[in-house]
């Protein structure tokens, strides 16, 4: 399979991109690719700063915690779906700067998966571990969601060029394989949530996306094997 998506060093990639095509986006300068990486932190930052604004302007609406919990998930989910995109777009396009985006994008999808963890845990669970547990055992969209965020863990405290080198680059990227398991687990997070209210028309398009992206992984994988 294709090297992990989540939170790459290039230094760690193991399949060498299509040849750069001559001009435009292909040979961006090292400003021009600062810019844009400055540009996608922003943009990233941006669903933050409205739940800010919208908390300080009190605009959330009848159910706050139902609001922000819903907005920081789904963005958790937008973010990891951006970061998987990053190898196909790169082999397709030959942009091979777009690596350099990845770690960023898998580090914002921890940050808002954090953001969502926390409302549920201390907002809405007030810190109780023993109703935690229980929420875990019982409700299985909550099982699969709090699976995904432990499985996030390691992969954000692995995130610095210092741990590629001590855990070494073949188990850093075995580790990091986890990212597609992760958004597996986050669409079934949501689509069981949906499936109460039976609401399926905006995490089916989230699933189409994971399972094109991950399909692309398994068919290059399947060429690979058989060449």
């Amino acid at each position: 399979m294709a090297e992990p998506d989540m939170i790459a060093n290039q230094a760690t990639v193991s399949r060498a991109p299509p040849a750069p095509r001559a001009g435009g986006l292909a040979t961006l300068s090292p400003s021009g690719v600062r810019a844009i990486k400055v540009l996608a932190w922003i943009l990233a930052l941006l669903p933050f700063a409205r739940l800010l604004y919208l908390g300080a302007t009190a605009q959330f609406g009848a159910n706050p915690l139902e609001f922000v919990t819903r907005s920081t998930g789904t963005w958790t989910l937008v973010m990891l779906c951006a970061t998987l995109a990053i190898t196909p777009l790169r082999r397709f396009t030959g942009w091979n700067w777009l690596i350099k985006l990845r770690r960023m994008l898998g580090l914002f999808a921890f940050f808002y998966a954090v953001q969502h963890f926390l409302l549920w845990l201390g907002v809405d669970r007030g810190f109780d571990v023993a109703y935690m547990i229980k929420d875990i055992a019982e409700r299985p969209f909550i099982t699969v969601g709090f699976a995904a965020f432990v499985l996030l863990v390691p992969l954000a405290a692995t995130s610095t060029n210092g741990m590629v080198k001590r855990l070494g680059g073949k188990r850093w990227q075995a580790l990091h394989k986890a990212v597609y398991a992760i958004a597996v687990l986050g669409i079934l997070h949501f689509w069981w949530h949906k499936a109460g209210k039976n609401d399926f028309s905006e995490v089916s398009i989230y699933a189409a996306v994971v399972f094109v992206l991950l399909g692309l992984r398994m068919w290059w994988w399947a060429r690979k094997r058989a060449a």
